[in-house]
């Protein structure tokens, strides 16, 4: 395209990147995740910036390695994240795939007694 109408497409784009940038990337959205709670029975939430919980769970298969770990939500409805190592600590990066991996965090085993 040429002449003016190229010109307005090309705006277009770039101020339509410029949003997806400052909502996705950048983190600024109300909907954007700051935070994800593993319960020690089994069940793990995502907290967004608007302070709104979402419960998810873990994608089995290429979803969980040393990498990475995919979440899904429960609800039919949001949208599913994916978690690189580089995001976290390296102890809570290990806390988040085994949780992901056995459906519990790191604690007394089920069944074991404490001292």
């Amino acid at each position: 395209m040429t002449g003016f109408l190229g010109y307005s497409l090309a705006l277009l784009i770039l101020a339509l990147g410029c949003i997806a940038a400052r909502e996705r990337a950048f983190l600024r959205a109300s909907g954007s995740p700051r935070s994800i709670e593993c319960q020690a029975s089994g069940e793990a939430t995502v907290v967004l910036a608007s302070g709104d919980r979402i419960p998810v769970r873990a994608v089995r298969g290429v979803g969980v390695t040393r990498h990475w770990v995919a979440l899904a939500p429960l609800a039919r409805s949001g949208r599913s994240m994916l978690v690189t190592a580089g995001m976290l600590g390296a102890a809570n990066a290990r806390i988040l795939r085994l949780w992901a991996l056995w459906g519990r965090t790191v604690g007394v085993a089920s069944g074991q007694r404490l001292p």
